[in-house]
């Protein structure tokens, strides 16, 4: 795909979680970005694994048909000792990628490593340091809470970043 970019830019950062799913919707125009909206999709542990899941791809629906985005950021699967962990995250993320899908949205999609180099300079940032560097660009009050939504802002920053360089999917 060949994209223009927009005068003003909006990109949904995702963060994917199967009790919390982080969300972060940022704009960019004339060169200055702002969070329109941030925060959590939380399951209930008591609920099926099923109803869980459809609790993630209605959360994502409407935050896609609210902001209107450009494109929507995901975090990489990156290497992880627990399998079961790793496997529940996949599943999250694939609801994800299947609602940006059926929106024919535009994914990008980054590592945390991406992420930490992209927002710090350092691969190896804490998750403060990460969450003081979007508190400065998004010119925030304080640091997002909960973590989950601040790391989706990071994503949706990287996005924003490298929504001219990267060739989207």
């Amino acid at each position: 795909m060949v994209w223009e970019r927009p005068k003003k830019l909006v990109v949904l950062g995702i963060d994917p979680g199967f009790a919390d799913t982080g969300f972060g919707v940022v704009s960019s125009s004339d060169n200055k970005m702002k969070a329109m909206a941030f925060g959590s999709l939380k399951t209930k542990v008591n609920l099926d694994f099923g109803q869980r899941l459809l609790i993630i791809e209605t959360g994502i629906n409407k935050l896609i048909q609210q902001y209107q985005p450009d494109c929507l950021v995901v975090e990489q699967l990156f290497f992880c000792k627990n399998v079961t962990t790793a496997l529940k995250v996949g599943q999250a993320r694939g609801v994800v990628l299947l609602a940006a899908a059926r929106m024919n949205l535009p994914v990008m999609e980054f590592t945390p490593l991406q992420v930490k180099q992209g927002l710090t300079g350092y691969g190896a940032a804490s998750k403060n340091q990460v969450g003081q560097m979007v508190k400065l660009l998004l010119a925030l009050d304080k640091v997002p809470q909960p973590d989950d939504a601040a790391d989706a802002l990071a994503m949706a920053i990287c996005g924003i970043h490298s929504y001219k360089l990267k060739k989207i999917r």
